[in-house]
């Protein structure tokens, strides 16, 4: 596989997993038990279909493990799967059980509950009745699940039990209920349990130490695989917690208080807000490196608090920032309208500056930097089209100087500035693909020039203006000066587009520009009234000219003046 921090790679299946001799712990700190009837029953039409040799095998996907002695592994991700899988199991011995009970086939059932007992899940000491499983669940679930579920108990309690051992109770009793109307005797228990274990396979992962757990978890969610190493700093910050024996009190109320900064994030990744919260106010890092970082920042207990409480407080402002609907902003229009600017641009690099500022700075001067940022952004990435990575870098280190001293310097900007000249030029070659981004950005670009030159504020959210290709798109024999080259080169140029209202843009469709002089006359909008005026025809030339015109209006629009000179 390649990826750093991997001690080694390899695909395994269930019986090779658990029948080996090893024990798998789930960090006491790690996510509860969460997977319900949709999971379940995914995995229950995966097994059946194996049964019924539908497929040959079915991949489970990465498990993620950290060992140091290779016979006790810590689960880093994959405990929601090996957990339904252990329960799976314990449905089917529990449905053995009931066929000892039941005096059919007693001798052979017994044997077959004890094999599949001690292959699978773990031993039962037969005199104290204490199990040592192969698998240890986190501190919220491993109490029922080695008291309750793997003894068999029946009745399962129902009563004073957390959410995880309820989901836990409920798999058990959904996939007991299943096994019994699917597998009529015992020997047929046994073989689905054991041509399950053949067939079920995972992508064994094995990494040294948790700082490289992180790197790996990043590198994989870079190629899809959705992996959250927040829980593997939650595990490492509780831990730190846990070194000094604190009460129980203490933990629930960090417990309570992670929970709520996890909850005002709602769909937003958490790897995200940690890092743009960390560069806010610490020297930038990456994400390959926050967990590393952060484990060498926060020692000791009330560090963890501190930073625990913080990331829970700075979460609404997160949300807000990179969310200009937010009902933060409800009272402040002209921040919230710059917001919906940079969210266009994707401006994600001011995320942390945007954070740093709405904490230190007042509203005017948060306005005022807001409008920085967008000038910026739009001069430098969007138009320049020039390495992000360069913004990010300027903005992370005006958010740590705002931090610091609760207020900014224009200056700070002056290194990502794009200089007029420059901006000019690049302005005047600059061409939008069709996208339906960039359809927002040329309408944008188009409504701000609008308002320059005649005052006329058209809104770029309303759909009572479109965005017209001059030279249309997909031009026919109407546009016969055009040769096929120029019409490429020309037809996503900033010169040929133009606002016209949607009514007027269907009449106008594919004419040809003489005929569409006419219905630009009757537009509202002046920079399109302007071409039935000053262009009598439209070739590569013309839209040239235009685009370089409307070059010299955006310097004067994006422009941030102590900057430009």
């Amino acid at each position: 596989m390649g990826i750093k921090g991997i001690q080694g790679t390899l695909n395994r299946t269930y019986r090779q997993l658990m029948g080996n001799g090893v024990r798998y712990v789930v960090p006491k700190f790690q996510r509860d038990y969460t997977w319900e009837a949709e999971q379940w029953d995914d995995l229950w039409n995966d097994a059946k279909a194996l049964i019924r040799k539908e497929e040959e095998e079915h991949y489970m996907g990465n498990l993620v493990l950290q060992t140091t002695d290779e016979k006790e592994f810590q689960i880093i991700d994959g405990q929601q799967r090996l957990t339904t899988l252990s329960i799976l199991t314990l449905g089917t011995l529990k449905r053995l059980n009931d066929l000892i009970a039941d005096g059919t086939d007693s001798h052979d059932n017994a044997r077959r509950k004890e094999s599949l007992l001690n292959s699978y899940i773990g031993y039962i000491d037969p005199v104290t009745l204490i199990s040592t499983n192969k698998l240890k669940l986190n501190r919220n679930s491993d109490d029922y699940y080695r008291e309750h579920l793997v003894l068999l108990k029946d009745p399962l309690p129902s009563r004073n039990i957390n959410t995880s051992e309820a989901h836990m109770r409920e798999c058990f009793i959904w996939y007991y209920e299943r096994i019994k109307e699917e597998f009529s005797g015992g020997k047929n228990l046994a073989e689905f349990i054991d041509h399950l274990v053949d067939k079920l396979f995972f992508t064994v992962i094995e990494v040294a130490d948790p700082s490289n757990a992180f790197k790996v978890f990043e590198t994989l969610n870079s190629r899809g695989v959705q992996l959250s190493s927040s829980d593997l700093l939650k595990n490492y910050l509780f831990s730190v917690a846990d070194e000094t024996k604190p009460h129980a009190s203490e933990i629930e109320e960090l417990e309570n208080i992670w929970s709520k900064f996890i909850g005002k994030l709602g769909d937003q990744r958490v790897e995200d807000y940690l890092r743009y919260y960390w560069n806010s106010k610490n020297k930038p890092t990456t994400k390959p490196h926050l967990f590393k970082t952060i484990k060498s920042t926060v020692r000791t207990k009330p560090q963890v608090f501190e930073l625990a409480r913080d990331l829970r407080d700075t979460a609404d402002l997160y949300m807000a920032v990179q969310n200009p609907e937010d009902a933060f902003w409800n009272d402040k229009r002209e921040a919230r309208k710059i917001l919906r600017q940079l969210k266009l641009f994707q401006t994600r690099q001011a995320y942390s500056l945007l954070l740093a500022a709405l904490k230190a700075l007042t509203s005017d001067d948060f306005l005022r930097l807001s409008k920085i940022c967008c000038v910026v952004s739009f001069r430098h990435g969007i138009i320049g089209g020039l390495n992000p990575n360069e913004q990010e870098a300027a903005y992370n280190s005006a958010a740590l100087k705002i931090t610091a001293n609760k207020k900014f310097d224009v200056r700070d900007f002056q290194s990502i500035y794009v200089s007029d000249a420059r901006f000019e030029s690049d302005f005047s070659t600059k061409e939008f693909k069709n996208s339906s981004r960039n359809h927002k950005i040329i309408k944008y670009i188009l409504t701000k020039i609008e308002r320059a030159m005649s005052g006329n504020e058209i809104d770029p959210e309303s759909d009572v203006y479109t965005v017209e290709h001059i030279l249309p798109e997909h031009a026919d024999k109407q546009w016969g000066e055009f040769s096929f080259d120029e019409i490429n080169r020309s037809v996503y140029k900033i010169g040929n587009f133009t606002l016209l209202e949607k009514k007027l843009n269907q009449k106008a469709a594919q004419l040809s520009y003489e005929s569409k002089k006419a219905i630009y006359a009757d537009s509202n909008c002046q920079l399109t009234k302007a071409l039935s005026e000053h262009y009598e025809s439209w070739n590569e030339e013309k839209i040239g000219s235009r685009q370089r015109t409307l070059a010299k209006q955006a310097k004067a629009i994006w422009k941030i003046q102590e900057l430009s000179h």
